[in-house]
């Protein structure tokens, strides 16, 4: 299991953290997405080593730059609201309903989730059970956090604007889409929260956020195919929000089989099964496809 979660993080770290930033705001993160290859090297290479000091020194010098990566969050979260009020207020209006708002939550929940990931990673890589939790539970941690942490919030955040920019005439969209993206951006990053929550209340808890997580999960995995899919003319960006969409099905649906699991005592996945299938699946079948895809979107 480990060296396919090793593989599964590298990647995350490498290309879907720097493509997912560029995407999140092009000119703004431009010079984080261009320097961030230099820490995310550092902080795939300690997972290849022993722990010990050497990874750990590698895995501190990644959660510094995930950190910085943090702060950005309260600043747009303030931006974004101060241009709700400044445009709901214009000519003396009373101010409007956006999903800027809901979006940037979303966004934000993104560029604050590698932080919690590269902590988790700074305490397995140095042996010291963090909050008492064991090494392997903080060893998932660190994909869970650039996966369902920032890709997911990413894609939902992404999601969201396209539902607040596309006319209501486009290809599949339908008059409840904004609400379901509004959604979707709203329990994605509540579900994730909740899931961390988990951690450290019980298993009913955990349960309580993968149902929500799910939800927003499905959520983007139905508007990304009924209504931004249809709209795409060239093949293979089609078929990567396709692939992306259906994968997202079956993997939130182990998620959830698992948490119930967890919480009931009923049958369910290891953790080395969920690694081979929910783990890999979304990494590679949603997370991979999603960024492909939507850097292709933004390129056309």
């Amino acid at each position: 299991m480990t060296v396919l979660v090793n593989l599964i993080v590298t990647l995350g770290m490498l290309y879907v953290v720097p493509a997912g930033l560029r995407l999140i705001d092009p000119a703004g993160l431009r010079t984080a997405a261009r320097l961030w290859p230099v820490p995310a090297a550092l902080g795939a290479l300690c997972l290849w080593l022993p722990r010990g000091i050497p990874a750990t020194v590698l895995a501190a010098l990644y959660a510094a730059a995930a950190l910085a990566l943090a702060t950005r969050a309260p600043a747009r979260l303030l931006e974004a609201r101060r241009r709700s009020r400044a445009g709901g207020s214009a000519g003396g209006a009373p101010p409007r309903t956006t999903v800027s708002g809901p979006a940037e939550v979303a966004v934000c929940t993104a560029l604050v989730s590698p932080s919690i990931a590269a902590t988790a990673l700074v305490a397995e890589r140095a042996g010291y059970r963090l909050f008492g939790f064991d090494l392997d539970i903080l060893a998932l941690t660190v994909p869970h956090f650039h996966f369902a942490g920032f890709t997911a919030a990413l894609v939902a955040g992404l999601v969201c604007r396209a539902g607040a920019t596309a006319p209501a005439t486009a290809p599949g969209s339908t008059p409840g889409s904004a609400t379901l993206s509004r959604w979707a951006a709203y329990s994605v990053p509540g579900g994730t929260l909740l899931v961390l929550l988990g951690y450290f209340v019980d298993d009913w808890a955990e349960l309580a956020g993968a149902v929500v997580l799910t939800t927003g999960m499905w959520a983007v995995a139905l508007l990304t195919w009924r209504d931004i899919r249809p709209g795409v003319r060239d093949r293979t960006t089609g078929a990567l929000l396709g692939t992306s969409a259906a994968v997202l099905v079956a993997t939130m649906l182990l998620a959830l089989w698992w948490a119930a699991g967890e919480a009931t005592g009923i049958t369910h996945p290891t953790l080395t099964w969920m690694a081979a299938t929910h783990g890999l699946g979304n990494a590679l079948g949603f997370a991979l496809c999603s960024v492909l895809a939507w850097r292709r979107l933004t390129v056309d």
